[in-house]
């Protein structure tokens, strides 16, 4: 009886999901559009709103499986030339996961942006040594415990900022994903610190009833 009642039970769960995904607006235009999945939606409404990608930047964008993402700040920094009146930009993106290729960015796969060897690699890699925009949708695996993940996440992001002293131009840019709870202050406090202006966003790509939402911090100081 237990097993059944689970099963009756995961079996609504999944139906309701993919009911939720198929009506998705975003989902339905992520295959329109040709994106790697709906999250780049999120950036291209950030983006669309206050242009922090132009062309000729140079992007690092963490957490970058499968692409979406990397997909959008090609086309936003005219990473391929393009527009040849057009300043060429540059994007790299990192991972633990692999990640299929995509023309116009540079990809590492199964490498730990926390890693001293990642970043000297990441490095070796950028044009100028440094980047003008740090971007992460990352997320660490899920435990299903509300308050560990947000932990977990927050700690990414902290991660981030110690990256940035050794990455991020003067005046740059990060825009990292985090789930609100009670370490959320500590992180906009911390960013707050170091960038002249911090804002917190949530994209209508962000379901209403996730927890997700988004740091954006420009103007870096580097203190």
């Amino acid at each position: 009886l237990h097993t059944t009642v689970g099963l009756l039970k995961k079996t609504g769960t999944e139906h309701w999901w993919l009911e939720r995904h198929l009506k998705d607006p975003f989902v339905k235009a992520t295959k329109r559009q040709h994106y790697r999945c709906r999250s780049a939606f999120k950036l291209l409404e950030i983006d669309d709103k206050l242009r922090i990608l132009r062309p000729g930047l140079a992007v690092l964008d963490c957490g970058a499986a499968p692409g979406a993402w990397s997909q959008v700040a090609v086309e936003r920094v005219n990473a391929l030339g393009t527009d040849p009146a057009l300043p060429t930009g540059f994007v790299l993106g990192v991972d633990l996961l692999r990640i299929s290729p995509l023309e116009g960015a540079v990809f590492l796969s199964e490498a730990d942006v926390a890693d001293p060897g990642t970043l000297r690699t990441i490095q070796s890699l950028l044009p100028a040594e440094k980047v003008d925009v740090i971007l992460s949708d990352m997320a660490p695996n899920a435990t299903g415990i509300k308050e560990l993940d947000h932990q977990k996440l927050i700690n990414l992001c902290l991660g981030l900022l110690d990256l940035s002293k050794s990455i991020l131009k003067p005046k740059g840019t990060i825009l990292c994903k985090f789930w609100d709870g009670h370490e959320s202050r500590l992180l906009q406090n911390r960013l707050k610190e170091q960038f002249q202006d911090v804002r917190t966003i949530k994209p209508q790509a962000s379901r209403k009833d996730s927890a997700e939402a988004y740091y954006l911090a420009r103007l870096y100081e580097g203190k």
